[in-house]
């Protein structure tokens, strides 16, 4: 049977179709072998489907002689730190994150948690499909730890706040009914409890699986106006939105106006190159101009990546990068076992706002000045292939650079775009910047729209 919910470097399927419990189990017990898993942390998000799904898991992970450590409820970013922290062979969360209701699906990791390589999801796919791991083993058994994880997880990240420094704020946080809102209880209530000035207002707090103001992915023009709305309403200084398994987190300044994640990454790595000089930062390839110039002011070292966390992961590992970053607003940290984090860029980002004494509107405007962006496009097209090739003919010939770390990125001059293929979805996706010149950019946008647009019709 193939198995084709199994992505570039994660699981993600739609219920019924290509994912259910069978299948589930059978990629758990397939992990565990691969691996040699003798321990593994297992969370979940809120999904109707994810405790059903995780039981799959569970069980086959026992069936292997596994000792599943069971986080529960959990944000992916708490199973990261759990399989690192805990000293497991391995890592599983059962989430589907922003995607829509009938997907669920799974992120992996190894021990310390380190991204699964190409050969180690290969081996767990061929060993799923197989589907020929005979009886069940002795010896499994499954170990409640949320309550220990989930305190020890919150004293790490709180350690990435500059609480001397933290002036009175009043930020707005959006979970979007997702899975962030008990975690971040637990972190507010630590910052209290240090003695931190900072006063939250709770939108959509409470976890709801059937998603009752839709499905949390702020990425998305359609659903940011709920946040900057409420940031306006409640006069808060900051606004702050997750998505579904709160691995990304989202700002808005004190207008209410939302901030593209390229200079959110900006931000923050300028803040870790004032914390350590000369450092490497690790960014992906589809935004990277804003980010380059601040590395580069800053005497840090700039290093590209492809999308993704498994390789974003990957890179600061082998570099040793102190912060690496994603437009998509997927941020890495070294010392969070060089895996992402929704919880962290958010304390950075009080922290950043305190020291300054300025908004977060005057943080970014020369940033958005000098390079501004279009935000993600996205395409639903039948032949991706088809669509990239329409537009390598049209700008290729004038392009004065090309890269293809990541999808097709021509540097036109004065203006550049990225054009991949999603990971996760049935998307062709459009990233564009010029330096300083909006007109320009949105003349090129428009281009490539009709390109685009025309091969999806076609």
């Amino acid at each position: 049977m193939t198995l084709t919910c199994f992505k570039a470097y994660d699981i993600r399927g739609r219920l019924g179709d290509n994912l259910d419990a069978g299948i589930a189990y059978r990629i758990g017990r397939g992990f565990a072998r691969a691996l040699g898993a003798r321990t593994v942390v297992l969370g979940r998000d809120i999904r109707q489907s994810s405790p059903e799904l995780a039981g799959a898991v569970a069980q086959a992970l026992m069936d292997e002689g596994a000792t599943v450590l069971d986080l529960g409820l959990a944000g992916t970013e708490e199973m990261y730190f759990a399989t690192a922290d805990l000293g497991a062979d391995g890592g599983i969360t059962v989430t589907a994150s922003h995607n829509p209701m009938d997907y669920n699906g799974m992120k992996m990791v190894g021990a310390g948690s380190a991204p699964l390589s190409p050969p180690q999801m290969g081996q767990i796919r061929q060993l799923a499909e197989a589907d020929e791991f005979g009886p069940a083993a002795t010896g499994g058994a499954r170990r409640e730890v949320a309550e220990a994880a989930r305190a020890a997880y919150v004293a790490r990240v709180v350690e990435f706040a500059d609480l001397d420094a933290l002036r009175p704020l009043h930020l707005l946080v959006n979970s979007g009914n997702g899975t962030a809102g008990p975690t971040f209880d637990a972190i507010a209530e630590a910052l209290a409890a240090r003695g931190a000035p900072l006063r939250f207002t709770r939108l959509h707090h409470q976890p709801d699986p059937s998603f009752p103001n839709g499905i949390p992915n702020p990425l998305l023009p359609e659903n940011q106006p709920v946040t900057g709305q409420a940031v306006l309403h409640h006069d808060a200084d900051l606004g702050i939105a997750f998505d579904g398994d709160f691995d990304r987190c989202f700002f808005f300044d004190e207008t209410g106006a939302f901030i593209d994640g390229e200079y959110i990454v900006g931000l923050l790595a300028q803040e870790f190159l004032t914390r350590e000089p000369g450092a490497a930062i690790v960014h992906d390839p589809r935004i990277i101009w804003n980010t380059r110039d601040i590395v580069a002011q800053a005497g840090g070292r700039p290093i590209q990546s492809r999308t993704g966390h498994a390789f974003l992961k990957a890179a600061l590992r082998e570099t040793g990068a102190v912060y690496g970053g994603e437009m998509s607003a997927h941020h890495y940290f070294r010392d969070f076992a060089c895996c992402d984090s929704g919880m962290i860029p958010w304390l950075l980002v009080a922290g950043l706002l305190s020291r300054s004494g300025q908004p977060l509107s005057s943080l970014i405007a020369a940033r958005r000045a000098a390079f501004p962006s279009s935000g993600e496009i996205n395409f639903v097209v039948d032949d991706a292939a088809a669509a990239r090739a329409r537009v390598e003919a049209a700008f290729g010939p004038d392009a004065v650079g090309r890269d293809e770390t990541d999808g097709l990125s021509l540097d036109m001059g004065d203006w550049r775009f990225n054009l991949r293929a999603s990971n996760t979805e049935p998307l062709l996706r459009l990233n564009a910047e010029s330096r300083g010149d909006r007109a320009l950019l949105a003349d090129g946008v428009a281009r490539l729209r009709r390109l685009i647009q025309d091969s999806a019709d076609g």
